[in-house]
């Protein structure tokens, strides 16, 4: 049974990186990954663009490429956008035996002890971690998160076909020097270089909009 591979967050804005990750988890496991952006990220500052803006973004990002899809459902869900809520939608459209992974990236992952019911995420789904560099991913981890995730790695995507969830992958990935954070810092001090760090569409809804200090240019 292919494995469900979802990738949420605030993608605020999207970037290549973020786009490098999903790419290297649809090869590595032959499926395409949804991206789901944050309506609300409870555990971390306001994103400095709208949900409507940064949905919109994401899908100017994967149109036309057979890898990505993109899903506005936490957008739609009252409330704060707790990840162990979307886990339990998403059981219950595809049943309790289905493989489901959630894919994010190494700092992300260092971080969910933090997460609400965090505990609750590993029962519900696989976990797919893209790491940086050439480091192992256990190394340095929270005490309370590496004792959670002791036994749980693996290497072979397939292995995670076989059970609904509660296995950790390190994804093998190009290490890309992109963050949202150095792109909406570049945007507002008026560094033109980033928009090489998004993709062309991306780009230009950005700044037909006016995102993130941009200065708007008119057009429909």
């Amino acid at each position: 049974m292919p494995v469900l591979l979802w990738y949420g967050g605030t993608f605020d804005p999207v970037h290549r990186g973020h786009l490098a990750i999903a790419h290297a988890a649809a090869a590595a496991f032959g499926g395409p990954v949804t991206l789901a952006p944050a309506a609300d990220p409870p555990h971390r500052a306001a994103p400095g663009a709208t949900a409507a803006h940064r949905a919109r973004m994401l899908e100017l990002a994967a149109d036309g490429d057979p890898c990505l899809r993109v899903d506005r459902r936490e957008l739609h869900r009252e409330g704060p956008s707790w990840t162990v809520d979307t886990l339990r939608e998403l059981r219950a459209v595809h049943g309790t035996g289905a493989p489901l992974a959630l894919l994010l990236g190494a700092d992300s992952f260092r971080t969910l002890p933090t997460w609400h019911q965090w505990r609750g995420l590993l029962p519900l789904a696989h976990l797919v971690v893209a790491g940086r560099g050439s480091g192992p991913l256990e190394q340095g981890l929270p005490e309370v998160l590496a004792r959670e995730a002791q036994g749980r790695w693996c290497d072979d995507p397939s292995a995670l076909a076989t059970s609904p969830g509660g296995r950790i992958l390190r994804l093998r990935q190009p290490l890309r020097g992109e963050s949202a954070t150095a792109v909406r810092t570049a945007i507002a001090a008026g560094d033109p270089a980033w928009q090489q760090a998004v993709p062309p569409p991306v780009a230009a809804y950005i700044l037909r909009h006016g995102l993130y200090g941009a200065r708007p240019v008119q057009g429909p």
